[in-house]
């Protein structure tokens, strides 16, 4: 009887044990295990932070976010958009700053000195052009009948090799003039400066030509494969140059283009691997990594940016 006992304690510490090995071999997710944060591009929200910039905070924050990118400064002063941000509890690690503004707002053209005092009151070292510079001969106007994306896509087509070489150049400057400022300049790509162009695309011409010194990239996963391009070759071909990533979803209705068409899912109800992207992007270098979905919504904003947190903050990767 005693030898069962002993028999008996002895299988059970071994299942205990093997229960507990296990345990320790699951995979963590990807958040979790890596402690990088999750963060929010806050143009995902449109207009809610002009509306209620504390309540739409908090809701970010309460969804699972510890970071935000701005798009804009939502009509505050950076002390103002500060203190916002404190009260929810979010960091604010990067901004999109245009090169040739689109809108009102800061642009690369304005004084780099104040965007970067800017910056070190907001509290984020990284800067993002979020779209190429359009040459000063292309009018930015519609023609009848276009939206921004389809205007955009048109400009982008009217575009040359000394174009883009020229937006490379602009960004070195830029880049190097933030640098003594204590600031790195970033790249965001959209599916444009993936079309083909003289046996080359811009997106090379901008990897190839920019000083990995003094620019950065943050890949647009989702405009990468609206692109019909493959994310982890991108990665692959250019390790540590992205330093970013919007992880953005689309759906498989999506038809490869280089205009600016996509259509826009939760993250985790699109096709993209997440599951195996998120540390081909960390290994490849990327420590950021923002949530962006594009219009349209087919639910409420703040109820989308909450799905994808909950599925990212879940996925073990």
């Amino acid at each position: 009887m005693q030898r069962f006992d002993l028999n008996r304690r002895s299988v059970l510490g071994g299942a205990l044990a093997m229960a507990g090995s296990a345990a320790m071999a699951a995979p963590q997710p990807f958040f979790k295990r890596t402690g990088l944060p999750l963060g929010l591009q806050l143009y995902t929200l449109g207009d809610l932070p002009l509306k209620d910039l504390d309540g739409s905070l908090a809701a970010v924050s309460a969804a699972g976010y510890q970071t935000v990118e701005l798009a804009s400064y939502l009509n505050k002063t950076p002390a103002e958009l500060r203190a916002a941000l404190d009260r929810a509890k979010l960091k604010c690690t990067s901004a999109h700053i245009a090169g040739r503004a689109l809108r009102p707002g800061p642009s690369l053209q304005d004084d780099l000195g104040a965007l970067a005092r800017d910056a070190h009151v907001l509290g984020f070292d990284r800067m993002v052009m979020p779209l190429f510079y359009i040459p000063e001969r292309l009018t930015l106007a519609p023609q009848p009948g276009e939206d921004l994306g389809a205007m955009l896509g048109r400009l982008a087509a009217a575009m040359t090799v000394d174009d883009w070489k020229f937006n490379a150049d602009f960004l070195n400057k830029k880049g190097a003039a933030l640098k003594r400022e204590g600031i790195r300049l970033g790249y965001h790509n959209h599916n444009p400066e993936f079309a083909p162009l003289a046996g080359t695309t811009a997106m090379d011409i901008l990897l190839k030509e920019t000083d990995p010194a003094l620019v950065e990239f943050e890949m647009d996963a989702g405009w990468v494969v609206a692109a019909g391009k493959d994310p982890f070759a991108l990665l692959a071909a250019h390790p540590k140059r992205f330093t970013a990533m919007h992880v953005k979803d689309i759906k498989k209705t999506t038809k490869p283009n280089f205009i600016l068409q996509q259509d826009p899912v939760e993250v985790g109800g699109g096709f993209i691997d997440w599951k195996r992207l998120l540390p081909a992007a960390q290994k490849a270098g990327v420590v950021r990594f923002f949530v962006e979905q594009e219009p349209p919504f087919a639910r409420d904003r703040l109820e989308a940016v909450k799905i994808s947190a909950t599925y990212l903050n879940g996925l073990a990767a």
